[in-house]
């Protein structure tokens, strides 16, 4: 027995069966204590976009460690490459002019985007604007803001009331948005939250022209928009850096994660436009938040290098590649009877969601007897979110233990 507890886990089972224990990674693929070797299917957990085994990103992020590992950004304190990370996103922002908050991860980002909206509309004078809108299956991290947000009742249970001024709307229709503003009146909404394609809640499309209409209710109805993109984020959405490139949307707020680092260290970050953080730069205004590792040092050299590798090999051009192969190799298999379909064709991102979402711990490990390492999403959606230097013939081979797997 281990006294590791994991996290989403039956750990009775895990406790029963033995974890399933990741030595090594290279490339596309992982590897397990024994030596026998998967390929990839989840990028970790969407984030290792780089692939596994950059030995240049470990070096640099030794070479950091060596100076200092981290000090502080709270203050006037700063260091180096985090100051130089802050300026890199900053030209890549989907807002010219944005500002770049750092967090420890995805769900620091969001429960920072949170706290932000509700702090600005109480800085420019209107504090009644406080509830903050998420959507059904959405995922929103886990700590209690991204919990509420959530549109995923089963992450929510047994906790009591998390945030009283959190709402969940339909996940892919505007008018659900509407129909909340009429209910409780602009005046009193603060924000509100859209992944651009609902990642763990079980890889699901926005509907087309979806995405344009609630960012324009939300500039109609002064409601802040907020970008989740911890998993689309840095060139998983497919030939852009983000989805709010990709399709314009202006974000007040984007949250980041995940791919930044592609996973070598942690580390997050919120895009703030400079319209949200002019009222916080006009000097004896200070806004009372921030972590212990926000802006990490050794974390920063990771995102730089990490950056360098994507534009480097053009790894946004190879994302988009993915985008089109993963959805012709994957598509044929919703014509097996248990799978109920298959959701893909936009971004390197893919599900093939199982007719029995009950089988989905058991499909886990007959993929893997198949060579592939996968996870559920969602109720019974495979997860297929690859390194972005996954080659199409190892696509071709995805598809194939799928099948096999499938029977």
């Amino acid at each position: 027995m281990s006294a590791l507890w994991h996290g989403f886990a039956d750990m009775g089972a895990v406790e029963r069966d033995g974890a399933f224990v990741i030595a090594r990674g290279e490339g596309a693929y992982v590897y397990d204590q024994s030596g026998a070797r998967y390929l990839d299917a989840t990028a970790g957990l969407w984030f290792a976009n780089v692939g596994h085994g950059r030995a240049e990103i470990a070096d640099a992020v030794a070479a950091q460690l060596r100076e200092i590992a981290h000090y502080s950004n709270f203050g006037d304190l700063a260091e180096p490459p985090t100051r130089e990370l802050a300026e890199r996103l900053a030209a890549i922002a989907p807002v010219p002019g944005s500002k770049i908050f750092f967090t420890s991860g995805g769900s620091d980002a969001i429960d920072t985007a949170a706290k932000l909206a509700r702090r600005y509309w109480h800085q420019v004078g209107r504090p009644e604007k406080t509830i903050v809108v998420g959507r059904e299956r959405a995922y929103h991290g886990m700590h209690v803001a991204g919990t509420a947000l959530a549109g995923l009742p089963l992450n929510r249970e047994g906790y009591g009331e998390l945030m009283l001024d959190a709402r969940t709307v339909a996940w892919d229709d505007a008018k659900a948005l509407l129909a909340l503003i009429e209910e409780v009146g602009a005046e009193h909404i603060a924000a509100f939250f859209c992944e651009p394609i609902i990642g763990a809640g079980g890889v699901y499309l926005p509907p087309e022209g979806y995405l344009g209409e609630v960012r324009h209710m939300c500039d109609e109805y002064e409601i802040l928009f907020v970008a989740d993109e911890v998993v689309t984020g840095f060139g998983r959405i497919g030939g852009s850096w983000f989805a709010s490139s990709r399709f314009d949307l202006r974000p007040d707020l984007m949250t980041t994660a995940k791919g930044l680092t592609s996973g070598y260290l942690p580390m997050g970050a919120v895009f703030v436009a400079p319209e949200l953080a002019e009222p916080f730069f006009g000097g004896g205004v200070w806004w009372r938040h921030g972590y212990t590792y926000g802006g990490h040092a050794a974390s920063a050299v990771a995102a730089l290098v990490n950056l360098d590798i994507i534009e480097r090999e053009n790894l946004l051009a190879e994302a988009a590649r993915l985008e089109r192969t993963l959805h012709e190799k994957l598509a044929p298999l919703a014509e097996h009877p248990r799978v109920a379909e298959v959701r893909s064709g936009l971004g390197a991102v893919a599900a093939v969601q199982l007719a029995d979402p009950s089988e989905a711990p058991a499909f886990v490990k007959e993929l893997r007897a198949q060579g592939v390492s996968s996870r559920a999403a969602g109720q019974g959606a495979m997860q297929v979110s690859p390194p972005f230097v996954m080659t199409d013939a190892q696509v071709d081979d995805l598809a194939a233990a799928f099948t096999r797997a499938l029977g």
